[in-house]
């Protein structure tokens, strides 16, 4: 199976019709994709109260990738509101309790920073954080290519199967030791994750912009680069039992157009978007 969505719900206005309030917005946007990830988690600990009416906003079959929360990947700048790391893990895992036992987690995404390099203590990390989040599903995704060097690349994956990570494979521009190759390779029998980026090189490394997240993932897929990733995902999906296909090149309106077109390059059946009004005042 493979399962194509997108990060985030709120911010892709052609799905919606002007009507659509930001609560409804998760209804209709599964009537669309099967599959969403959360990118909210990342800069708040969500309620669970929240992810309750998330399940229920959705059908039996749809499903979530969770982000992590950014304290629990290193991101955290400024004191974090918890005592320590651990009571950190217990409140995020706690807070996911209804996607889980609904059985609509897919898992949880740990995208660690680009200054997050292959160490040995930052490898003791992922060690310690594996066992914090006990027997949730969880997805890794670097930053920096030290992890996919020549003489480190087969050590990082054999590293994730042993420990029980869900590659999260990226499609981004080679743009300097901050992003990283395209290893098309899973690590876990039963699901691989796919994101895309967009290919802005230009604009990757704009960290310091005051509009630097729009910039970075400024770009719209052409078809002869989504037919190059319908071969990828068919392979992949000969070594993995689900692929989930996140599109996050979500600056210019770009990620629901990209992900119908791939969805059509597959054959799988897709619906025509909302359609838009003009706005004249």
């Amino acid at each position: 199976m493979i399962r194509i969505g997108l990060a985030g719900w709120g911010d892709h206005d052609e799905l919606y019709e002007r009507s659509v309030g930001a609560r409804d917005k998760l209804k209709v946007y599964s009537r669309y994709f099967s599959v969403v990830e959360v990118d909210s988690s990342f800069y708040a600990i969500q309620s669970e109260s929240t992810y309750e009416r998330w399940v229920n906003d959705t059908p039996s079959d749809f499903s979530f990738v969770i982000k992590a929360y950014q304290g629990m990947t290193g991101h955290l700048r400024g004191p974090s509101r918890f005592s320590d790391s651990k009571t950190m893990f217990e409140a995020f895992c706690s807070s996911i309790r209804p996607v889980q036992e609904s059985g609509k987690l897919k898992a949880v995404l740990f995208q660690y920073p680009p200054w997050f390099d292959c160490t040995r203590m930052n490898v003791e990390q992922l060690r310690e954080t594996r066992k914090r989040m006990d027997d949730l599903p969880v997805a890794l995704e670097f930053r920096h290519q030290s992890w996919f060097y020549d003489d480190m690349k087969e050590k990082t994956l054999s590293f994730m199967e042993r420990e029980g990570w869900i590659h999260s494979i990226c499609d981004e521009p080679q743009a300097g030791v901050g992003s990283v190759p395209t290893v098309l390779h899973p690590t876990d029998p039963n699901l691989t994750i796919v994101r895309m980026h967009g290919r802005n090189a230009e604009g990757w490394n704009q960290g310091g912009s005051p509009n630097w997240r729009e910039v970075r993932y400024l770009y719209r897929y052409n078809e002869a680069e989504l037919l190059e990733w319908k071969g990828h995902l068919e392979r992949l999906q000969q070594q993995t039992a689900e692929v989930c296909v996140i599109f996050n090149n979500n600056s210019g309106g770009d990620a629901a157009h990209n992900a119908a077109q791939l969805m059509r390059l597959l054959d799988q059946p897709t619906k025509p978007f909302a359609p838009q009004q003009l706005d004249l005042f």
